[in-house]
């Protein structure tokens, strides 16, 4: 399978599929981005009616999972030869989330970062993300779009209870905890957007794919700037 799948020169891209159970196919690839691209192309073959049969498809960080292959041997073989567009090309959902980038541990993300509290809110906010995968709870999005110098360690000893609505970043990623949970993650924020809401159609606010910009939210003003 090759393709441009961030805008940079088209490469190889090796995958490895595996079969589970009798209608599911198991896709294995080399990191997060090529896995963001092949999931949106995926999406976009279901939808223009190539693969009618597939029920679901189910992304993690370097895996895909499609549900309800009408004849998996075949559609294993051909997957390699796959061409993948850039996730620049495709249009998708996006979501303002507003935050007040009040986190406990905001100073020292802009620390690790070299930068001062103020510049790291704004690197923050001019980011583009979008959601690679969800897990962990319901409505809990895995968000790619800081790249590989932004990225942050977990903290060293996990609090016991992280609030609702706190923004938070980890590795390569950026996510909002949907309610209060233990969590490891590095606090810079906390915003009011409901992330799960079971009387809502869909319950998530967030789902693989959406793309996701947040905006900083000032004391009194009840909204992003």
């Amino acid at each position: 399978m090759s393709g441009d799948l961030s805008g940079a020169p088209s490469r190889d891209v090796r995958v490895r599929v595996l079969r589970v159970g009798e209608r599911a196919l198991l896709v294995e690839l080399e990191g997060g981005a090529e896995t963001e691209a092949f999931h949106a192309e995926v999406l976009r073959r279901r939808a223009a009616g190539v693969l009618p049969a597939v029920r679901e498809v189910v992304p993690a960080a370097r895996t895909v999972l499609l549900d309800g292959v009408a004849d998996p041997d075949r559609l294993a073989a051909e997957l390699p030869g796959w061409e993948v567009g850039p996730l620049s090309a495709r249009v998708e959902r996006v979501v303002e989330v507003p935050v007040r980038y009040d986190g406990p541990d905001l100073a020292e993300v802009a620390a690790h970062w070299g930068v001062s509290a103020g510049e790291a809110v704004r690197i923050h906010t001019a980011a583009e993300f979008r959601v690679a995968f969800c897990g962990f709870a319901p409505g809990f999005g895995y968000l790619t779009g800081l790249g590989e110098r932004y990225e942050v360690p977990r903290r060293a000893t996990p609090r016991t209870a992280v609030p609702a609505g706190s923004v938070a970043l980890a590795g390569p990623y950026t996510g909002v905890y949907p309610r209060s949970s233990p969590g490891g993650w590095q606090l810079i924020g906390t915003t009011d957007a409901v992330l799960w809401d079971t009387g809502r159609d869909p319950a998530a606010l967030l789902s693989p794919g959406t793309r996701v910009r947040f905006t900083e939210e000032r004391p009194g003003t009840g909204g992003g700037r």
